[in-house]
């Protein structure tokens, strides 16, 4: 049995699954958590990604593996390895007015057109712009700009600072993928080049950027002298994480995958690039070679863990009050922006809740506009990446809330499109060992991925069109 390893280093913990090369079948997996906020030293990164691996019985018998992680986060070095302040990650939302100063000296359309992106406060050109900023001194000692999988990629390969590394701080030796390095800002995923003018215009100096390696290409192979990590083991690209999700359900040309996490999410395998120049989609690169339309969210499961705690109940009582109230929640409508939000981009929003009458602020109902809400919020998204020109055939529903029976229900209600839910699985983690095989054969694993639930379609127009009125007037 061939082995290889897929990693998951997302916001709130690090996964790791090991799996049978020729099946897919997941032999064996580990998890490890990571420290809250919105900024993080990225060394709890590497210290979770070795108690994972740690969990997931080692990797004495991996052949490969790759790391998918979270997108955006700003990971900055110094010309001898070290990370000179903690990462800004991709909820951090203190650089909006960095990437209002941005599209006002490069232009909407110029940075749509070449870079696929318009920048919102997640982006990293955007976090770069305010360390310019905001910390002066640490700008100027920035020689290498990373993301969160990247540098953890180049600390499996042994890199980093001299005294932590049997390689050492070789920052050209730092590699990425098309997905994550599209989110970056300042990567044309069109062209697949960096565009090292928004890069200085953000920073303002040029600096070290990862390769940019293709999907079945290979970023190296580990060496002795990394604790816990055996030699000799090929590691892949790695992948943003949205893209690596992709990877590990098949998703192709009309899907599109509606995932609610921390974060909620809307994405498309496409084979042709968008540029939207008013922000909404992002022009992201696909992990399989295409490209990744995509909208999110900063409100997603968070919406319904703050509903049940004010309802006293937990998820399962959540949606049981939900599917025991009508459709339309009786006119109540929950504007769900509770962290500000990011689509739209509103980094200084709050929440809503709108319609309330004596027959409707019920448990009954509030639990049901919370519902909802969150895939009403989800359904304009995939409006707008549809209104860019993609087709959608069917929606798959990923995530902890997509097992939900009222989350189910209420999107067979909200979307049009009929919605699949495919069996439960770290689809990110699954998708970077789909990536890892890749590497290691030379050819794209096809594996199974079964399917839990296929809700009757039952579209209810009115829904959103509620929410869309209510949330105009947030």
């Amino acid at each position: 049995m061939t082995l290889v390893a897929g990693v998951d280093s997302s916001t709130q913990s690090c996964k790791v699954v090991v799996r049978d090369l020729d099946t897919g079948a997941v032999v064996r997996s580990g998890r490890a958590t990571h420290p809250d906020g919105t900024e993080v030293d990225p060394a709890a990164w590497w210290d979770a990604l070795r108690t994972a691996i740690a969990d997931a019985g080692g990797l004495e018998d991996v052949a490969a593996i790759s790391i998918a992680g979270q997108q955006h986060g700003m990971v900055v070095l110094d010309a001898d390895g070290r990370v000179i302040r903690d990462a800004l990650l991709w909820n951090d939302t203190r650089s909006a007015p960095a990437a209002l100063q941005l599209i006002e000296e490069a232009g909407a359309a110029a940075l749509a057109n070449g870079t696929g992106t318009v920048p919102v406060a997640s982006i990293t050109s955007t976090k770069l712009r305010w360390l310019r900023d905001a910390e002066p001194d640490n700008a100027s000692r920035v020689a290498a700009v990373a993301l969160p999988h990247d540098w953890l990629t180049w600390r499996l390969l042994g890199y980093g600072p001299e005294d932590e590394s049997p390689s050492g701080p070789v920052l050209e030796a730092l590699a990425t993928d098309r997905s994550d390095a599209s989110g970056t800002g300042y990567f044309d995923p069109t062209r697949n080049r960096y565009d090292r003018g928004v890069l200085q215009l953000a920073l303002g100096h040029d600096v070290v950027l990862p390769r940019v390696l293709g999907p079945s290409e290979v970023a190296g192979r580990t060496v002795e002298g990394v604790p816990g990590v055996p030699a000799g083991i090929v590691v892949g690209a790695g992948a943003g994480d949205n893209a690596g999700a992709g990877l590990g359900l098949g998703a192709s040309a009309g899907d599109v995958v509606v995932s609610i996490g921390t974060s909620g999410t809307v994405f498309a395998v496409s084979p042709t690039p968008t540029h939207d120049a008013s922000g909404t989609v992002a022009g992201f690169a696909s992990a399989s070679g295409e490209y990744l339309p995509l909208i999110a969210t900063l409100n997603a499961a968070r919406i319904l863990d703050v509903t049940a705690a004010l309802l006293g109940v937990d998820h399962d009582g959540l949606g049981r009050l939900a599917l025991a109230a009508s459709p339309g929640a009786g006119g109540l409508v929950l504007v769900p922006y509770f962290a500000g939000e990011r689509t739209p981009n509103k980094p200084d929003a709050t929440a809503s809740l709108l319609g309330m009458t004596i027959g409707n602020t019920t448990r009954e109902d509030l639990a049901r506009a919370a519902v909802e809400g969150l895939l009403c919020a989800l359904a304009d998204g995939l409006a707008a990446v549809q209104g860019q020109g993609v087709v959608a055939e069917r929606l798959l529903l990923i995530g902890g809330a997509a097992l939900n029976p009222a989350v189910q229900a209420v999107a067979a209600q909200v979307f049009a499109e009929p919605v699949v839910v495919p069996a439960p699985g770290e689809y990110v983690a699954l998708g970077a060992a789909v990536q890892a095989g890749w590497a290691l054969s030379g050819r794209r694993p096809q594996w199974p991925v079964p399917d839990v639930a296929s809700p009757a379609p039952d579209h209810r127009p009115e829904i959103l069109d509620a929410y869309r009125a209510a949330a105009a007037l947030s």
